[in-house]
């Protein structure tokens, strides 16, 4: 299928095209005038028009309804408002001697562009890009920028996928943070949601059949990947942000529930175009546990283990409820996580989004696990990911924020958000942050000044060592006095539990 949403074809032409099987006429509201596309088979509407980048629009659906553009590059007023054209080839780009970053590299920093910075901004990101390179990770990884309700958002609720979110800094600001990004010698890898659509995915839906009722999932409803339409705006998507935001990878979420039944599966025939684009190009997934498809199946890069810092949490905090009832706190099991393989195709991490903001609070590990817990994860062999300000030992919390318009769903937010913790011991009695309150937000945002000197220096001496040292690793489990040794080469590091101690001879 042609290329999805409006492209510029010619300095005063953009090709419009859309899949839209439910309804029987497609017009573009462009410039006070109406002018209808035509049909071309399998529910595509398309035509060339007089139009530029900068032009905002509107798809008028059977004469009667005016919806947004599915595969909008850009939402300056938000999901309520009208798409804009972006002429992507009007970028500037000073990458031309980037390569990538090769797997074997890899150590990601994964960040929020809205508190990462005050500014909040891709602009506030680039302003730090120095601070990452000198602490010697080698490619960020930004949550989800797709343009979501309001201005305030984890991400995954993104309605338009193709659209860098206006708070943020839209089209333009991502590609300079890419464009930066490698000046600075650091990749640029994409978290994107291809299991869901947000608040508001009523008016994609107006389009045609992109939901199916055969499968649920906890944030809303299935995406209907039988459709070819479907199909494409997922990997289109993706194509989108290697080609022309000259992204270095994707970071797909919870690809558990990106349900599917075809042969090849939507997410091996999204891998094959994306490495076809660009061979160095990463495909990373978020899945369950114990679930190896990504690596094994659909020929992902690599894929989150979350094991490994389920053990670490049991081990360190003693945590049994929820999803670590299953993991004992167990140095043998740790030393069995940093031996699985291929080590460089698993990402390990200490701290996470989810591991940070799905607590009631959004609480940081307490200081006393901090130098254990990099220890544990930057000596391990598999690939690691930070998660902001963990390096200087930030202590500001995490929190799950929102800023639906929509009132009931900002309660139901709420409300959902105390539900989900009312079973959990650990925060009886807790008061959980209401997510509507911008308080919540601002609470969330990093405060690099007042970090840990000691700290952001032994993380750097590890992310250094690691660099040296070979992938083999061996393991020495003591259980009765909860010590783990592991060695890697010439480096030994001894991981003592009670006292939290950290011994590392390199």
């Amino acid at each position: 299928m042609k290329a999805l949403g409006a492209v510029p074809v010619g300095e005063e032409l953009v090709e419009f095209r859309v899949w839209a099987p439910a309804v029987r006429t497609v017009s573009v509201s462009l410039r006070g005038e109406t002018p209808g596309l035509g049909g071309v088979g399998g529910g595509v509407f398309e035509g060339v028009l007089p139009a530029r980048g900068g032009d905002t629009y509107v798809y008028v659906l059977d004469g009667e309804r005016s919806r947004p553009d599915p595969c909008s590059r850009s939402q300056p007023e938000g999901i309520r408002g009208p798409s804009q054209v972006v002429d992507t080839a009007s970028f500037t780009w000073t990458d031309d001697a980037w390569t990538g970053v090769p797997l074997d590299d890899l150590v990601l920093y994964e960040l929020h562009v809205g508190t990462f910075s005050h500014a909040g901004t891709f602009e506030g990101v680039i302003d730090r890009l120095p601070q990452l390179r000198d602490l010697g990770v080698t490619a960020l990884e930004l949550m989800p920028i797709a343009t979501f309700p309001g201005t305030r958002n984890w991400g995954y609720d993104g309605v338009y996928a193709y659209a860098p979110h206006p708070a943020y800094g839209g089209p333009d600001g991502l590609a300079r943070l890419v464009d930066a990004a490698h000046a600075e010698g650091l990749g640029v890898i994409l978290d994107v949601v291809y299991n869901h659509i947000g608040p508001g995915a009523e008016a994609i839906a107006d389009f045609g059949p992109f939901f199916t009722d055969r499968h649920a999932t906890f944030w809303g409803e299935a995406i209907d990947y039988r459709q070819r339409g479907v199909r494409e705006w997922a990997i289109q998507n993706a194509e989108l942000w290697i080609r022309d935001y000259h992204v270095d990878g994707l970071r797909l979420d919870a690809t558990h529930a990106v349900y599917d039944d075809g042969v090849p599966h939507v997410l091996a025939e999204l891998a094959t175009r994306v490495h076809a684009l660009n061979p160095c190009a990463l495909v990373i997934s978020e899945m369950t546990t114990g679930d190896s498809r990504p690596i094994d199946v659909w020929g992902h890069d690599a894929m989150w283990a979350d094991e490994f810092h389920h053990v670490l949490h049991v081990l360190l905090t003693g945590e049994q409820e929820g999803y670590y009832e299953n993991y004992r706190p167990s140095v043998t099991e740790l030393g069995r996580q940093v031996q699985r393989t291929p080590p460089e195709r698993l990402v390990f991490c200490s701290q996470n989004h989810d591991q940070v903001g799905n607590r009631a609070l959004g609480d940081r590990p307490a200081r006393d696990e901090l130098e254990f817990r990099a220890a544990a994860l930057l000596f391990a062999p598999q690939t690691p990911l930070l998660f902001m300000g963990e390096e200087y030992g930030e202590r500001q919390p995490f929190q799950f924020f929102t800023d639906h318009d929509d009132p009931l769903i900002a309660q139901a937010t709420r409300e959902g958000r105390k539900e989900e913790f009312a079973s959990f011991a650990a925060f009886s009695g807790t008061e959980v942050p209401d997510p509507q309150d911008p308080a919540t937000f601002e609470r969330s945002k990093l405060r690099p000044e007042e970090g840990d000197a000691d700290l952001l220096a032994f993380y750097k001496r590890l992310v250094r060592l690691r660099r040296d040292l070979p992938r083999e690793v061996a393991v020495e489990a003591d259980e009765s006095a909860r010590v783990l040794r592991v060695s890697r080469g010439r480096a030994e590091l001894a991981l003592d539990v009670p006292t939290r101690g950290v011994a590392l001879r390199a």
